[in-house]
């Protein structure tokens, strides 16, 4: 992928859903220029893109989005998140800025140096961070605008393992973490992904991971905007680190599926 390519993809649902499959860490895809910036040998980088990279969760969204009745809106990242994370702070608010993993990383999952400490991250996020939180931000103003509310459905993955960056992962790993909001989480759309997801494996709650992802726009200030982060066990349909899906996916890809047919429209 060269730098003209787009970072990011907006695509087009049903009309009347609500509904945004939010994909922002599937993708592997470094543009050169940025790949410059990243001090690991090609061989170590690819180590950190196989454990860093929520895995084939682009696909599972998309099969979701052919199972479900409604369609769902799909926002996909098409960069990886060493580029730019787009769901971090881009400032000092963001708590993984501890371990060298604010908007523009600096350090690996294991905390070894990924880029240079004085590293300038401005570039990076005027480039690639704020047109993707703008173009977001316009995605849920459009359900909102012809639906009246949007509800966001953060798409992810995790090691089964604890990787050494992870600031919270001491407690329970379950097949599927529900990430809530206290604000935007409403209590329905929680109940719903717990039945959804119900013949996946245990669900837990807001562990390893936590929270759901809203643009800042809306952030604690519009309640008709709702999301809820889906956080897949990687042991239940990959092979870990970073190799290929397996039969798992299509089960969790209709129970997606359910969630999204879920919420009404």
């Amino acid at each position: 992928m060269t730098p003209a390519a787009p970072s990011f993809e907006l695509l087009s649902g049903a009309g009347d859903s609500p509904v945004i499959l939010h994909v922002p860490h599937s993708a592997r895809a470094i543009p050169p220029a940025v790949r410059a910036g990243i001090v690991l040998d090609d061989a170590a980088l690819e180590q950190e893109l196989d454990h860093i990279t929520d895995a084939h969760t682009a696909e599972l969204a998309a099969e979701a989005a052919k199972l479900s009745g409604v369609a769902p809106w799909q926002f996909v990242n098409r960069l990886s998140r060493l580029v730019i994370d787009p769901e971090r702070f881009p400032d000092e608010r963001e708590e993984m800025l501890a371990v060298g993993m604010g908007a523009v990383y600096t350090r690996t999952t294991h905390r070894d140096v990924l880029r240079a400490e004085d590293v300038d991250p401005k570039p990076l996020i005027e480039r690639y961070f704020h047109p993707y939180a703008r173009a977001m931000t316009e995605a849920v103003a459009g359900r909102l605008a012809v639906t009246g509310r949007a509800v966001i459905i953060d798409v992810h993955s995790y090691p089964t393992e604890r990787l050494p960056y992870e600031l919270h992962g001491e407690g329970p790993r379950p097949p599927v973490c529900l990430g809530t909001d206290p604000f935007h989480t409403p209590p329905g759309l929680l109940a719903a992904a717990r039945e959804a997801f119900s013949g996946c494996g245990e669900t837990g709650l807001d562990s390893p991971f936590g929270g759901a992802y809203v643009p800042l726009e809306f952030y604690g200030e519009d309640a008709r905007v709702s999301a809820l982060m889906v956080e897949i066990r990687r042991d239940t349909y990959m092979a870990e680190p970073g190799g290929p899906a397996g039969a798992g996916l299509t089960p969790l890809a209709s129970a997606l599926a359910a969630l999204v047919d879920a919420v009404p429209h």
